[in-house]
């Protein structure tokens, strides 16, 4: 029974595979059935689509094969109109040229015309002159033998003659011109002079050797003494100044002739009054320090200077010493204010004159610089001035301006006139210089004293630089027509008593007044 159950199974499994073979090769048949009949129609379709796509194209190729044939068409229209035009233009070059031409041979014939009379002419005025040349030679044996001269003896008989007459007349001409010169140099040169000091104003302080140096309070005085005197004499000897310290409240006076020194011991007692620290060491420290910033201030002094006046490519060491001139005073006046006046009153006065502005600038400046050395020296300051700018390269005008200002040399150029002239100007301005500002104020005091000698002058003001006297007079006392006598005598005393320069205008003024209260 085990061997049938197995065949059985066999046959059964044998059967059921061969019915799978069956289904399966059915189903396939099926596929490929359907597979073929979705190709044929993907196929038909294809060929729909390549049908109308070449029409498509066939349809775009002949749309561009139109476009392409119009803008052919449109470039071939354009090149016949530029030829056309060419055409044109060469028709109407070929006219002009032809024109030109015949106007060419016309002008050719009037000049062979033309050449032809000339030669005609030329050979005649040749025949006048070999005419005219027989004729002369004639001439001038005839006056040979009526002279009694050669032709050479002749010309030089004239030729003397006229030289005696031209040099009469230049040395005429030479002495007029000599003498309108004379007659209008000296007004030309006030004239300038004038407008020179005119265009050109400063402010003068008189300068002194003494610096007050103020303090809180006379506690601070025994501070800057120290114990028995140490901190004032290590202040002394660190700086070179003489400190009083007196009975002056809450002021200590700082003594000594260089200007430079009194500015060092003034910001160092004013850094050490304001530090609170005073002792020898710190004094020393900052005595230096202060020294070192006065060198840099000095430097920094001539460069703002030498700027200002527009003056340019001067040596580092000239600038320190005109920043140094701060610091020093002539006379009692300030030495680089009087250099920075002399130096613009130099430029102006200079263009008036039509020479170098800035040349007579840079001398003006540098002209009081042998006043500021570093050493003392034998020599008068302007041959010492004139030493260092040939040192530092200044150019030869402006060396002898420097050493000719005082008349120490011989002035060998323009500028050196100019120089001693601008100097003299800005020293003898009305409060420039202390001997200059004492007499200035006496005259003025005169002035107004001679005023008050005359009765019923209530005050009298001297203005204008002492060029008028204004008076005021009590009206009670003055009428108006003793104004007018009072006015006259005034200035004939003026006349006869004092000495000035120049004209005194005086003013009398007389004034009524009327007064009432309203309450």
């Amino acid at each position: 029974m085990d061997i049938i159950t197995i065949i059985i199974g066999i046959v059964g499994i044998a059967a059921g595979f061969a019915i799978a073979k069956i289904i399966e090769k059915s189903n396939i048949s099926n596929l490929i059935k359907n597979a073929k009949k979705e190709a044929a129609s993907i196929l038909k379709d294809a060929n729909l689509e390549a049908e109308n796509i070449k029409k498509d194209k066939i349809l775009q190729a002949k749309e561009r094969f139109i476009e392409l044939k119009s803008e052919h068409e449109q470039v071939i229209l354009a090149r016949d109109k530029k030829v056309a035009e060419v055409e044109k233009r060469v028709r109407d070059k070929e006219s002009q040229v032809s024109n030109e031409l015949s106007k060419a041979k016309k002008v050719n014939d009037d000049y062979e015309a033309r050449t032809a009379e000339y030669e005609n002419k030329i050979e005649v005025l040749d025949k006048k002159q070999a005419e005219v040349e027989k004729l002369h030679k004639s001439q001038l044996q005839q006056l040979e033998v009526i002279s009694g001269l050669s032709a050479e003896e002749a010309k030089e008989q004239l030729v003397e003659g006229l030289k005696a007459e031209a040099k009469t007349k230049a040395m005429s001409h030479i002495q007029e011109t000599i003498e309108e010169a004379k007659l209008t140099a000296q007004q030309e040169a006030k004239k300038i002079i004038i407008n020179t000091i005119q265009r050109v104003g400063t402010e003068e302080a008189v300068e002194n050797c003494v610096s007050v140096f103020n303090i809180e309070s006379d506690d601070v005085k025994g501070r800057i003494i120290g114990r028995e005197g140490r901190n004032i004499r290590a202040l002394e000897a660190a700086t070179g100044v003489e400190i009083i310290v007196d009975d002056t409240p809450e002021a200590i006076i700082l003594s000594c002739f260089d200007p430079v020194r009194r500015e060092i011991a003034r910001l160092s007692l004013h850094k050490l009054v304001t530090d609170g620290r005073i002792h020898p060491a710190r004094i020393e420290e900052v005595v230096a320090k202060t020294a070192k910033q006065i060198d840099d201030e000095i430097i920094e002094v001539g460069k703002r200077t030498v700027i200002d006046l527009g003056i340019h490519g001067l040596h580092p060491e000239l600038i320190k010493v005109v920043g140094r001139m701060k610091y020093r005073s002539s006379y009692g006046q300030n030495l680089l204010q009087h250099s920075r006046e002399v130096s613009k009153l130099c430029g102006i006065m200079a263009a008036e004159l039509g020479l170098n502005v800035k040349l007579a600038k840079r001398a003006g400046l540098l002209h009081d610089i042998g006043k500021v050395p570093d050493t003392e020296s034998d020599l008068p300051h302007a041959l010492l001035g004139m030493q260092w700018a040939e040192k530092y390269g200044e150019k030869e005008e402006v060396c002898n301006a420097i050493g000719a200002h005082h008349d120490e040399i011989e002035m060998k150029s323009l500028l050196s006139p100019i120089i001693q002239v601008c100097d003299a100007i800005s020293g003898a301005r009305p409060g420039a210089r202390r001997q200059v500002l004492d007499s200035y104020i006496q005259r003025l005091k005169d002035l107004e004293d001679v005023a008050y000698g005359f009765s019923g002058v209530k005050n009298a003001y001297a203005i204008q630089a002492g060029r008028e006297l204004r008076v005021i007079v009590e009206s009670e006392k003055v009428s108006d027509d003793n104004a007018a006598n009072l006015s006259f005598e005034i200035s004939q005393k003026i006349q006869t008593e004092m000495t000035y320069p120049g004209q005194v205008k005086v003013t009398v003024i007389r004034e009524t007044r009327a007064v009432n209260i309203a309450k």
